[in-house]
C-alpha cells in the first residue's frame, strides 16, 4: 500500500509504534476503544540525492498477492546502489526511498498465491522495489531464492549480484574455455574477485588480475590469479604480453572503461573477446574498429540485470548455479568488511573511496 512521505515522517517521529483507532464519529458512547500496535522497522532512507542516508523508522507494509515479508539479516552493497543514492544511476526512484536491492534473511509472512516459500524459510533476494538496507523488506516471490543450509546470511548476501554477473558473463557471453587466459580489470572489487574465483576455480582458466596497489595484487594471487598487474606501476599491455609469451589475453572482463579499456584492447589475443561490464572509471570509451578488424576481435556488451526482463530463466539460473557452486565448496566470496545498519554511510564511503576489497555487506543485528 502506498504511503506518502509526510505520513512516513509522522511514523518516524512517533517512535516504535503507532496507534490505530476508528474515527470518533463511528464510536458509540458505551463502546470500548481497542488499540492495535502497528509493527515498524528501521531503514536507511535516501531523502535527498547526494546526501548521507538517514535512519528512519517506517511502518510495515501490507502484503499484496504474491509478496513475501522478510526479516532482513544482511544486505550486499553494490556500486549501482551508490550511483542511485547519488542520482547518477539510469533509474531514478522517487524520493524518499530505502536503498539497496540485494538481501538475505528469514521469511516472516507470505501473501496470497505464494507457493514457493513459507514462514521461516531462509531466502536471498534481488528486489526491483529496493528496500534492502532495512530490518524488514517486502519482495515479490519471483525475486527470491532459497539459501542452502551450509551458507550463512552474510555470505548469501554477497553472492547473487557479483557472482551472478560474473558467471553469466563468463559462460554465456564470453564463453570462456578451459586453459584460456582471462584478464580481469578492477579485479579486487566484488564483481572482479567473483570473476577471478569462477574463472580459475570452476572454468579452469588462467587468470590475470589487474588492480591498484600491491596489497590488492597479493589478494588476487591468494584468490586464484596466476599473475597480477598493478595499475599504479605497471602497463597493462606490457605485463599481459609478458606473462602470455606475447600472445595476449583470450578474454578480457572489463569494467573500468576509459584508458584502461584502450590498454586492454591492445592486450588482447588473436580472435579474443573483450566484454564490457561497466565504466567504474567514469569514462565511456570509444572502440577503434580497426583493432577489432585486424585481430578478428569480438567486443561484447553485457548487462546482467537486463536478463531479468529479457531472459528471466537465464537470470535465475545464474544465481542458482553460483549458490550450488558455493554449497559444493568450489567458490567462496571474499567479504572485505561487514558493517552494521548504523554504519551504512561508512559502508558506502568505503566503496566510493575504493578502500574496500571484495564484497561489502551490511548486517542488520
Amino acid at each position: 500500500m502506498a504511503c506518502p512521505p509526510e505520513v512516513l515522517l509522522r511514523f518516524a517521529l512517533r517512535g516504535k509504534f503507532v496507534l490505530r483507532t476508528r474515527p470518533i464519529t463511528q464510536l458509540k458512547p458505551t463502546s470500548t476503544v481497542h488499540y492495535q500496535a502497528q509493527r515498524t522497522y528501521r531503514a536507511a532512507q535516501c531523502q535527498e540525492l547526494g546526501k548521507p542516508l538517514v535512519l528512519a523508522r517506517l511502518p510495515s507494509q501490507e502484503l499484496q498477492s504474491g509478496q513475501v515479508r522478510i526479516k532482513v539479516c544482511a544486505a550486499g552493497v553494490n556500486f549501482g546502489d551508490l550511483l542511485m543514492i547519488q542520482g547518477a544511476y539510469q533509474e531514478k526512484p522517487p524520493l524518499p526511498f530505502v536503498a539497496g536491492s540485494e538481501l538475505a534473511g528469514e521469511v516472516l509472512d507470505i501473501g496470497d498465491d505464494v507457493t514457493n516459500f513459507r514462514k521461516g524459510d531462509r531466502v536471498v533476494g534481488l528486489t526491483f522495489n529496493l528496500g534492502a538496507f532495512a530490518e524488514e523488506a517486502v519482495c515479490n516471490q519471483y525475486e527470491l531464492w532459497h539459501i542452502p543450509k551450509s551458507i550463512d546470511y552474510v555470505t548469501a548476501a554477497s553472492l547473487p549480484c557479483s557472482y551472478g554477473t560474473a558467471w553469466l558473463g563468463l559462460t554465456r557471453r564470453a564463453k570462456v574455455r578451459e586453459g584460456e587466459t582471462v584478464l580481469v580489470t578492477a579485479a579486487a572489487g566484488a564483481v572482479g574477485l567473483a570473476a577471478v574465483d569462477l574463472a580459475s576455480h570452476v572454468l579452469g582458466a588462467k587468470v590475470i588480475g589487474a588492480a591498484g596497489g600491491p596489497e590488492k595484487c597479493q589478494l588476487l594471487e591468494k584468490r586464484g590469479a596466476f599473475a597480477t598487474i598493478d595499475y599504479k606501476t605497471e602497463s597493462i599491455r606490457d605485463k599481459t604480453k609478458e606473462v602470455t609469451d606475447g600472445e595476449g589475453a583470450n578474454v578480457i572482463f572489463e569494467s573500468v572503461g576509459g584508458d584502461t579499456f584502450k590498454q586492454c584492447l591492445r592486450s588482447i589475443a588473436w580472435e579474443g573477446r573483450i566484454m564490457v561490464i561497466g565504466f567504474a572509471g567514469g569514462e565511456v570509451p570509444k572502440i577503434p574498429a580497426n583493432i577489432l578488424l585486424v585481430k578478428n576481435v569480438s567486443a561484447i556488451g553485457f548487462y546482467w540485470g537486463q536478463h531479468a526482463l529479457k531472459d528471466n530463466a537465464a537470470y535465475r539460473k545464474s544465481v542458482e548455479d553460483v549458490f550450488k557452486l558455493c554449497d559444493q565448496g568450489k567458490i567462496s566470496p571474499h567479504i572485505g568488511k561487514v558493517w552494521t545498519l548504523d554504519q551504512v554511510n561508512e559502508a558506502f564511503l568505503s566503496v566510493k573511496d575504493r578502500k574496500s576489497t571484495g564484497k561489502v555487506v551490511v548486517k542488520m543485528d
